[in-house]
């Protein structure tokens, strides 16, 4: 436990909402962090994980920000999860049929942002919920693109700054596992690529979340319009 003699020391948490920062999240308040949990609208297609991630902040009655970086849409636009008119690809992640899903330099981005915010506040540590089950897809969450973001975080500012992946050579099963054993109730996030009032259990996001819980022998708490391809 802190106190005001050895206060508790300081980390950013980039929070989407989904399943696997909320499971890092709860993993650095475990670790004794004090959390400041940084949240992005950078013109996603629907707002459900920043909904979930504000309701679990207020709960915990940790420190949050949503940041509106709306502005740069236009610059990012050229995929399935920023432009609602291009369609959703569906069916388990692979290159072929989720290229589409690539988001371009989107985790340098939020990365760059939770770096600055952790130098304003006097954190020394930053985390976000990069993992292997990401490899085959996204550039910007295997241990290459970590390595050398934390390399450029340590000398971008007077204030170095280390970027923590703890899921990085895991996959979904082992981030459902460990979440399981610190008794987190995951109907407290969204995964689902599409806003829907369920999710829709078709696409990459849902694939992969279903058949982590299903490895575990257990029903996903969330409620799905089709898990019939799951």
């Amino acid at each position: 436990m802190s106190d005001s003699a050895n206060p508790a020391p300081k980390a950013v948490v980039i929070y989407s909402g989904g399943m696997d920062s909320f499971t890092v999240l709860h993993r650095a308040l475990r670790q004794g962090y004090e959390v400041h949990a940084l949240s992005f609208h950078y013109g996603q297609r629907h707002a459900r994980e920043l909904d979930m991630a504000r309701h679990v902040c207020r709960r915990l009655a940790i420190a949050h920000q949503v940041v509106d970086i709306q502005s740069i849409h236009s610059l990012i636009d050229g995929s399935a999860l920023t432009d609602a008119q291009r369609p959703m690809p569906e069916g388990a992640y692979a290159g072929d049929n989720l290229a589409a899903t690539v988001v371009p330099n989107r985790n340098m981005i939020l990365l760059s942002l939770a770096i600055a915010q952790a130098v304003n506040i006097g954190a020394g540590i930053c985390f976000y919920g990069a993992h292997g089950g990401d490899h085959v897809l996204y550039p910007d969450c295997r241990p290459e693109f970590v390595e050398r973001m934390n390399a450029v975080a340590a000398i971008a500012n007077f204030s170095p700054v280390t970027i923590e992946a703890p899921y990085l050579r895991a996959d979904k099963a082992d981030i459902l596992a460990d979440g399981l054993a610190m008794g987190l109730d995951y109907a407290d996030t969204w995964t689902c690529y599409q806003g829907g009032e369920h999710a829709c259990g078709r696409c990459g996001s849902c694939h992969e979340r279903l058949a982590a819980f299903a490895a575990h022998g257990l029903a996903d708490p969330l409620a799905y319009a089709s898990t019939g391809t799951a």
